[in-house]
C-alpha cells in the first residue's frame, strides 16, 4: 500500500522569522520515536499539497507540545481559578450516571487497562489579568481503578484515592519552563506537585478524511498502555479528528505504519480551518481569546465562576461584538491559483480599494496562511493584498465550524 504522505513541506513557514525546523520541533528530543516515524516518507507531490483532504486518516507526534503531570488533593481547585474552562467535569467519577459521561469516551468493554467510560480531554487557556492570552493546553485525566475491572477481570478495580487527584496537561513545548514557573507563581500553598514527564509521554494528533465521523475501536486503542490511555475526541472540533497522549517509547494502536505523518501535514491541516494552536499562533501577552476564536473552540466557559483574566472576557462577550477575527486564507496570483511565498509574521494586509489597513498576517506556510482580520473588510473587499509583495492577494476562507452569528 502506497504510503500516504511525505516527512516535510517545503520550507516556506515563517513565523516571527523563525524557520519552522528550528521553532516547531525545538521541545525534540524522543530521536528515536522520531527516526521510526520518519523514516519511510518521500517527497511532497505537487498533488498532496493542494489539499490533505484525500488522504484518509493520518497520525503524527506533535513534538511541539510537551507533557506535563499536575497532582495533588488541590489540583482541580488550583485549575478551576486559573484556567479559562470548567475542569470540574474531570473530577467526578465516571459512570453511566453521571454527568461527566455526558462528554466521555465510551468503551464496549471494560478491561483491566480500560475503563467503561472516561472524560475527554479539556481544552482551557491561561489569561494575563487584563484578560490577554499566556497559554494554551489540553487537560486529560488517568482512568482510575474503580472504573476498570480488576485483574481478575469479576468486577471494579481497587479504589484508589491518590489516582483521584491526577492530571496530565499537553502544552507548548518551546515555552514549558515558562509555563512551570508561572504555574508554581500561582500555586502559593496549594498542595499541587508539577512535573515535566515529557519524556516518558508523548502527544499524538490522528486526522484526515473521515475522522469527524464514528469513532475507534476504543479497547483496540488501550492496549499495551499502562495508564489506559486511548484516542479522544479533539475537544476543539470534530473535523480536527482524535487526540491522546501515549508512552513515548510506543506507537499508538490505529496507526498503521503507512498512515503515520510530520507535524507539518497536521499544521496545515489546522491552517485550512483557521485553528491556531500554541503561545506563538497566538501571540502570548497580546492576543484577545475571543479574537483567535476560543470561545467557538470549546476554551471558555462562561459560566464557571472567576478565574485570572475573567473580567475582560466576560465583558467583551456579553458586549457581543467582535470587530476582528482569526481567520484563514490562501495566497494566490492574478489568475487566482495557489502561490508559495515567504511573508513574515506581522506583515500588513492591505485592502487594495482603499489603500487602508485590513489585518496582519499572524503565520503563513506554503500557499496558506491565518491572520487577525477586520471582518467588514475581509468579506467585502474585492481585493486584499499584503504590504511589500507584488504581484499576490490574499483570498480570506469563511471556516464552515463558525456559528451563524459569527457569519453576519
Amino acid at each position: 500500500m502506497p504510503r500516504l504522505l511525505p516527512e516535510t513541506f517545503p520550507s516556506t513557514w515563517r513565523l516571527a522569522g523563525t524557520a519552522l525546523s528550528s521553532f516547531r520541533f525545538a521541545a525534540g528530543g524522543r530521536s528515536s520515536l522520531s527516526r521510526l516515524v520518519h523514516s519511510s516518507f518521500e517527497k511532497l507531490s505537487a498533488e498532496e499539497k493542494g489539499s490533505l483532504e484525500a488522504a484518509g486518516p493520518l497520525a503524527c507526534p506533535l513534538r511541539s507540545r510537551s507533557v506535563i503531570r499536575l497532582q495533588g488533593t488541590d489540583v482541580f481547585k488550583f485549575l478551576q481559578g486559573l484556567l479559562t474552562n470548567d475542569v470540574r467535569p474531570l473530577a467526578e467519577p465516571c459512570s453511566p450516571a453521571s454527568p461527566a459521561s455526558s462528554s466521555a469516551a465510551y468503551s464496549y468493554l471494560p478491561t483491566t487497562n480500560l475503563p467503561l467510560y472516561q472524560p475527554s480531554p479539556v481544552y482551557a487557556a491561561m489569561l494575563t489579568p487584563q484578560g490577554r492570552f499566556l497559554y494554551d493546553l489540553f487537560l486529560y485525566r488517568p482512568s482510575r481503578p474503580g472504573e476498570k475491572l480488576d485483574r481478575a477481570g469479576t468486577g471494579p478495580g481497587p479504589e484508589n484515592h491518590d489516582g483521584d487527584h491526577t492530571l496530565f496537561a499537553d502544552v507548548d513545548g518551546s515555552l514549558l519552563d515558562e509555563l512551570l514557573g508561572c504555574f508554581r507563581k500561582y500555586r502559593l500553598r496549594s498542595k499541587v506537585e508539577i512535573a515535566d514527564v515529557t519524556e516518558e509521554l508523548t502527544c499524538w494528533q490522528r486526522f484526515g478524511r473521515g475522522l469527524d465521523q464514528g469513532s475507534p475501536e476504543d479497547p483496540e486503542a488501550a492496549e499495551g498502555n499502562t495508564y489506559g490511555w486511548r484516542w479522544f475526541r479533539d475537544p476543539r472540533l470534530l473535523s480536527l479528528g482524535f487526540r491522546g497522549i501515549f508512552p513515548a517509547d510506543t506507537i499508538p494502536p490505529l496507526v498503521e505504519a503507512d498512515k503515520e505523518t510530520s507535524e507539518e501535514n497536521y499544521l496545515r491541516w489546522r491552517l485550512e480551518r483557521g485553528v491556531a494552536e500554541g503561545s506563538t499562533e497566538i501571540p502570548k501577552g497580546e492576543a484577545i481569546p475571543l479574537e483567535y476564536n476560543l470561545a467557538g473552540l470549546n476554551a471558555i466557559s462562561f459560566d464557571k465562576g472567576c478565574y485570572v483574566g475573567q473580567e475582560f472576557v466576560a465583558r467583551t462577550h456579553h458586549r457581543g461584538v467582535i470587530r476582528k477575527r482569526l481567520l484563514p486564507f490562501k495566497i494566490v496570483d492574478k489568475t487566482g491559483a495557489e502561490v508559495e511565498k515567504e511573508i513574515a509574521s506581522g506583515s500588513d494586509i492591505m485592502d487594495a480599494a482603499s489603500d487602508k489597513k485590513a489585518g496582519t498576517v499572524g503565520i503563513v506556510f506554503g500557499s496558506r496562511g491565518m491572520g487577525l482580520l477586520r471582518l467588514e473588510e475581509a468579506f467585502k473587499s474585492p481585493s486584499l493584498t499584503i504590504k511589500g509583495q507584488e504581484g499576490v492577494e490574499v483570498k480570506v476562507i469563511r471556516p464552515g465550524w463558525w456559528p451563524p452569528e459569527w457569519r453576519q
